[in-house]
Parts: structure tokens; C-alpha cells; sequence
């Protein structure tokens, strides 16, 4: 069985269009390889690589600050809430075989 990769994103949760726009092309990215996206879920920077790996047919993981799983962006396919705030940012890197920060 082949092991999937893990590619983790993180950075601003609000951000300018252009970020985002590169934030989605680096999402699409993802998805086209088949990769799997783990972020933190929210708006901007990780809302952009989630849009763009899902448009592509990829797999989305959100690790949410809270204990909601439903204040996800769209598209998040698996929502995972933490209650650890800031600190999920760690659960990305570690479920990670690489990181990509864009900003923040």
C-alpha cells in the first residue's frame, strides 16, 4: 500500500485577494497530486489551499481551533475540531510531511 503525502498549510486567517489567489493555486497544487491537505481550517490563507484542493477533488483536513466542527470553511471533507486555539498549528505539522506558510 502506498503511503499518501501529507502537505500542511498555515498562515494569516484573513488575507488580500492576491494571497488567497495563491493560497487556492497552491491547493489545486495539492489536489492534482493527490495529495492530502491538512490545515486549520478557517478563512483566508487556509480557506484559499482548501478551495483549491477540493475544486481539484482532493482531501481537505481541518483541524479547528474550537469544539466546533461545523465553523469549518466549505471545503473542509473532514473537520477536526482540537479546543486548542493557536496550538493546532502544531497538529498540522506534525500530521505533516511537509509545511507551506504563506503570511501570518
Amino acid at each position: 500500500m502506498t503511503q499518501m503525502v501529507h502537505i500542511g498549510v498555515i498562515g494569516a486567517g484573513d488575507c488580500s485577494q492576491e494571497l488567497y489567489a495563491l493560497a487556492r493555486e497552491l491547493g489545486r497544487y495539492i489536489g492534482r497530486n493527490k495529495w492530502v491537505l491538512f490545515c486549520g481550517g478557517l478563512g483566508g490563507v487556509m480557506q484559499g489551499a482548501a478551495e483549491g484542493c477540493f475544486l481539484e477533488g482532493g482531501m481537505t483536513v481541518g483541524l479547528l481551533p474550537g469544539n466546533d466542527k461545523d465553523s469549518a470553511n466549505p471545503f473542509i471533507k473532514l473537520p477536526i475540531p482540537t479546543g486548542l486555539g493557536e496550538g493546532r498549528n502544531l497538529l498540522v505539522v506534525r500530521a505533516s510531511d511537509a509545511v507551506v506558510a504563506l503570511s501570518g
